[in-house]
């Protein structure tokens, strides 16, 4: 098994000693997928885990922020919401060079791209519905219960991202993108007024994100929490909506140009109205909005994994080359939905 950028004997003294019921001797295998917190699957005689740990070297700050991770998925435990369980934090950099945390590893499936190949259109149907189903129900959790009403600061959560987002990119760009500064430029223009939403919020809700049962459609955790807060709920939305604008294939993971119909997929509009039948909302004005602020916020977060390759920090450097190419689509994509 290979374990990239992880000290496996320090992680295995650090865990004898600090979680409860874990016995070495310790494997560890670094997931594939994820370009932001490298993520490891970790292996003892007598049971599984998962650690994730910020990356290696300089990072831009409020970036990879693992602590934030574990917090949300500790309130969530007892929600309609599923996540895996958390075991344990280390704030302590010493021990293995940045914080990390770990927690419960899921026996499920993953799939890469709302197609799903091999699967029926009934298994389709009902794995998108259940995405929703998921949505809906964080959407309508009580922050204040559950203790994550401080989660985010308070006032327009769209002004607040937006104005993150190109303090972001603008830290990590490496050559100007006219596309980009034109969507910079357009966007906090048309932002909508505030309609009073105040949800917990994913940041990156995507098929992808969410792992199901195996030979079933019931989710049984959300991954991937590094950008959630306490936020306007269309931009989980619309996140959904800006991946199946994409091409499918390996690189977009979308639907565009897919018939729908002969896979059993809903279309965007139907899975819009059906999360506003789940809300009791009579609908949603100014969509486009919503869809540009996501391809914007992509572009930003590609750029930044782009950035890390060229300082020598990614997790994973050829593909993430890949993605900072996909920049300047991403903008213009934006500036279209801005425009329909």
């Amino acid at each position: 098994m290979t374990n990239s950028t992880l000290d496996l004997k320090a992680v295995d003294a650090y865990l004898s000693a600090h979680l409860p019921g874990f016995h070495g001797p310790l494997e560890a295998e670094k997931f594939s997928i994820g370009q932001s917190n490298p993520t490891f699957h970790l292996r003892t005689p007598d049971k599984a885990y998962v650690l994730r740990r910020k990356p290696p070297g300089t990072l831009l700050k409020s970036a990879h922020a693992v602590d934030r991770e574990f917090r949300v998925q500790t309130a969530l435990a007892d929600s309609k919401v599923p996540v895996p369980e958390m075991y344990l934090f280390c704030k302590d950099d010493s021990v293995i060079g940045s914080e990390f945390y770990v927690m419960e590893h899921l026996d499920g499936r993953i799939f890469l791209e709302p197609t799903m190949a091999d699967e029926s259109n009934a298994t389709r149907a009902a794995v998108l519905d259940e995405m929703n189903r998921v949505l809906a129900a964080l959407h309508t959790v009580d922050i204040e219960a559950i203790g994550l009403s401080d989660y985010g600061p308070s006032g327009n959560y769209f002004e607040r991202q937006i104005a993150r987002w190109i303090k972001q990119y603008r830290a990590s760009e490496t050559t100007q993108i006219d596309e980009m500064d034109a969507l910079i430029s357009a966007l906090p223009q048309a932002m909508p007024e505030e309609d009073g939403q105040r949800t917990l919020v994913h940041g990156d809700y995507r098929i992808d994100n969410l792992m199901f049962e195996k030979g079933g459609a019931r989710c049984i955790g959300v991954l991937d929490w590094e950008l959630s807060t306490i936020g306007h709920p269309y931009a989980d939305l619309a996140a959904v909506i800006m991946q199946w604008r994409m091409p499918p294939g390996t690189e977009g993971r979308g639907l565009d140009g897919i018939d729908r119909n002969s896979l059993g997929l809903p279309s965007d509009q139907a899975f819009i109205d059906k999360y506003c039948q789940r809300r009791g909302l009579p609908g949603i004005d100014n969509f486009g909005f919503y869809l540009a602020f996501n391809f914007f916020r992509m572009a930003g977060i590609l750029q930044g994994v782009f950035k890390r390759a060229k300082d020598g920090n990614a997790s994973d450097p050829e593909r993430a080359v890949i993605l900072g190419s996909y920049v300047p689509m991403f903008a213009r994509h934006g500036l279209s939905a801005l425009e329909a």
